[in-house]
């Protein structure tokens, strides 16, 4: 069970609740983006689980990156390892809705001897999803997280069982996008993954210093946090299916 977090409080409640990894990243609302190093370090002091670092230096969601892009996501590669990362989320495309081979193989090269994640890049790309997870797990990535190219992992559950029969012991295919209590069982029953990925994630009620609500000319957009007993739900989920095969 790998659990997204852009916040100490979301992952202290993830490592709380029994998550096995965390995907650390910042701005969980814009889809994750690279965190930063002292949230890296702080959790190094306070969680025990490996720690999978997001490599994506701006928003958007074709996955292009130019030159000084590449130079910024390799340098902050290499910080994150220096840091104690235990591994890394990554994913790049073409123009042409491919995956982006050099872009891709420099990350795996500066990463090394850390595991790479192939990200949900693999779920806007165009080109065909069998080849593409070949490819990916040509190039050294270890995991792949998909929604099987559909907005959430429930309606894209039938691409990634296919995928997981394909690549079978070459490439880890993780479920994520969209899990839940309420389908997580279903997903894992029709896909028989292995490991799944998901934000436990809760509204956040307001709240400031002393409990007084604070002037702000800025617009208050909800906050979203790991939910502790969200995360001890999906793990049920998960142990007793894995009891059942």
């Amino acid at each position: 069970m790998e659990i997204c977090v852009d916040s100490v409080e979301s992952a202290i409640n993830a490592f709380n609740g029994g998550a096995h990894r965390l995907e650390l990243c910042s701005a969980l609302s814009e889809g994750g983006l690279t965190p930063s190093l002292g949230l890296l370090k702080t959790l190094k002091t306070i969680v025990s689980i490996p720690i999978f670092v997001m490599l994506r230096p701006k928003c958007g969601y074709d996955f292009q990156y130019s030159d000084l892009d590449i130079r910024v996501i390799l340098k902050d590669c290499t910080l994150f390892k220096e840091a104690g990362a235990d591994g890394f989320v990554f994913g790049a495309l073409t123009s042409t809705g491919d995956i982006d081979i050099a872009t891709c193989a420099s990350v795996i090269l500066t990463a090394q001897p850390l595991p790479v994640t192939f990200h949900r890049a693999f779920d806007v790309a165009t080109q065909n999803p069998i080849k593409m997870v070949q490819k990916i797990a040509d190039l050294g990535f270890k995991r792949l997280l998909t929604s099987g190219r559909s907005p959430v992992a429930f309606d894209g559950r039938c691409l990634i069982k296919i995928l997981i029969e394909t690549m079978k012991d070459r490439l880890i295919i993780i479920p994520g996008a969209g899990i839940q209590v309420e389908n997580l069982k279903e997903i894992l029953v029709t896909t028989l993954a292995q490991e799944f990925h998901a934000s436990a994630k809760v509204l956040k009620p307001y709240s400031s210093r002393n409990n007084t609500k604070l002037y702000s000319i800025f617009k208050e957009d909800p906050i979203y946090i790991t939910d502790c007993d969200t995360v001890k739900k999906l793990l049920n989920i998960y142990k007793n299916n894995l009891k059942l095969e």
